[in-house]
């Protein structure tokens, strides 16, 4: 009899937490689309790709829990993990992941915690990322109280890359033939390349776009001062 109410209490608090970290998704979701349409509204340009979202299950908790040597308790839970809630978002090029993160970060009420950009320094196995640790406040009845979420921002090529990398993880529990992990590094490389020859041919559609309306300017300016129109303005006088 006097295990059942801390059982039903467990299972509030449980309930309790998940609310927070999802109702911090939901806040940083919204914030993260406002700054992408303040972008397109102010450079006519797209940075982000599209956002995806996610809370980790309770299998996953208890695992990395477990992995971590820490006892399976909702206190260690909120204490020790700071990817219960994650947001990945995805950018056409490379040179978006930092102007993103940069906005992100100068949020008034958004607060970095940590920072590990896989940009710079790929882990070994040619995996990259920008990853933040952020915490944002949840407002409830009783006040608000601040959450932690875990942000990844990466390129298509990147995502497709990790996607993969992920399913042979999972496949082989973490310890992938050699001749696997070869293949992924090759990959990475190859992602390299593409993210690079990317980048470079949308500087160079840009460009074309530039000098397009440029020329469309010039030409407008040429006909509103043409000799023509200046005899037919003098002779209607």
């Amino acid at each position: 009899m006097t295990q059942e109410p801390k059982t039903f209490d467990q299972i509030d608090q449980w309930k309790s937490t998940m609310f927070l970290y999802s109702s911090a998704l939901k806040s940083i979701n919204t914030k993260i689309e406002i700054l992408n349409n303040e972008y397109i509204q102010l450079y006519n340009y797209n940075p982000i790709e599209h956002i995806t979202s996610r809370l980790k299950t309770p299998a996953s908790i208890v695992k990395k829990l477990q992995h971590d040597g820490k006892d399976v308790t909702i206190e260690n839970m909120v204490e020790h993990l700071n990817d219960i809630a994650g947001i990945r978002i995805i950018c056409s090029f490379m040179s978006d992941i930092y102007p993103i993160a940069d906005m992100i970060a100068r949020q008034a009420d958004i607060t970095v915690l940590h920072v590990k950009d896989y940009i710079k320094y790929p882990k070994s196995n040619g995996y990259k990322s920008y990853h933040m640790v952020v915490t944002i406040p949840v407002y409830l009845r009783d006040g608000k109280v601040d959450t932690r979420v875990e942000i990844q921002i990466r390129t298509i090529a990147m995502d497709f890359w990790a996607s993969l990398e992920h399913k042979i993880a999972y496949k082989f529990e973490g310890n992938p033939p050699d001749y696997m992990e070869t293949e992924l590094k090759a990959c990475a490389d190859m992602v390299d390349m593409l993210d690079a020859k990317m980048f470079s041919l949308n500087q160079a559609i840009m460009e074309i776009g530039r000098s397009q309306r440029e020329e469309e300017r010039r030409r407008e300016e040429e006909e509103s001062h043409s000799p023509s129109e200046g005899l037919q303005n003098a002779a209607e006088s």
